[in-house]
Parts: C-alpha cells; structure tokens; sequence
C-alpha cells in the first residue's frame, strides 16, 4: 500500500511542479535496434496511432519515413513493413530494397512502381502488388504495424517483384544495423 501511495504521491508532486501527466512517454521515444539505427517518421510517433491518410480508410499512400545511424560500410537498405497481429500469419504490407545507403528517408506517397528514381526496388507485398498498401484490418483488436529499415553490407542485387523469402534470404549475413517505428491501427 505504501509503494502506491508513495507513487501517487510522487505523480501529484510532478503534475503540480511541471504540469506534466503522469504516463509513461515510453512507447513515444525513437528506438534503435541492433546496431542503432533510429526510424521516426512526422506522421506519427513510435507506439501510436497511424493516421487514417496512410490505411485503406484514407488515401492509402505510404507515411513519411526518416532515418538516422546507418553505419559507413552500409551499401543499400530494405524497409518492410508488416502486421504480426494479422489473422493467420503475419501480413507484408510494404517491401522496398536496395535503397541507397545515403537516403536519409522516405517521402509521403512513394510511388507503386517497380522501382523508383533512386534505383530501389519494389518486391511483391501480400495483396500481390508492388508497393505499400496500408492498414486495413478486420473490426478487433489494435494491430501494430512494424516499419524496420536493415542496413546491409551489399544491395541484394534482385530485381522488382522479389518476394519476402527471396529478399530475407539476400539479407541473411548482410545485415550491419536495423531499426524500427511500430504505428497501430484499429477498427
């Protein structure tokens, strides 16, 4: 009884000295993952709501993306975004590799094509499509949607249209550093 009585006590001294909530800000802090690179995007912050304009009730385009630690001796980059939370498996919603390791990040609306000015290119999504195809899950529980970005010591050197499987496989022993953004979604 006292640890809560203490710690309500401690949350009231902050609310009043700062005017702070006392909720744990947590899940809004960028985080790095082995190797530290950090993944951030304007549209939302790490552990919350993607807004409605990047998921299959809005426009569907893909949210800005930004990126920081990727190490010197990365050669391109992959992002995946997918939803482990889908029914049956977990679902790709967005597969983009041999970016240029200097790209700093992603602007709204990438393109659906093959591949984009830069020379990346765009693998097969589970919807059987190129490009990224927003949340759209079922009425239920919130699904979290994991934007990851690998750093790899070589471009996988596949051409548009690679599956999941056959761009993991490229990536096995190449990986130098990654990170992630998780965004939620709910109906």
């Amino acid at each position: 009884m006292r640890r809560v009585s203490a710690g309500l006590w401690g949350c009231s001294v902050l609310l009043m000295l700062t005017g702070a909530g006392c909720r744990s800000t947590e899940t809004a802090r960028p985080r790095a993952s082995k190797g530290g690179i950090v993944v951030t995007s304007t549209a939302f912050q790490d552990g919350q709501r993607i807004p409605a304009k990047y998921t299959g009730d809005g426009n569907d385009v893909s949210p800005p993306l930004s990126w920081s630690g990727v190490p010197n001796g990365a050669k391109s980059l992959v992002v995946i975004c997918d939803d482990p939370d889908a029914p049956l498996r977990t679902f790709l919603h967005w597969l983009l590799y041999d970016i240029p390791a200097t790209e700093k990040g992603l602007p709204e609306g990438v393109p659906r094509s093959e591949r984009l000015a830069n020379g990346a290119a765009h693998g097969t999504n589970d919807f059987g499509r190129y490009g990224y195809i927003g949340p759209s899950p079922p009425p239920g529980p919130v699904h979290h949607y994991h934007f990851r970005v690998f750093a790899l010591s070589k471009p996988t050197g596949l051409k548009p249209g690679a599956s999941r499987t056959e761009v993991e496989a490229a990536m096995k022993g190449n990986i130098l550093a990654q990170g992630e953004l998780i965004g939620t979604y709910q109906r």
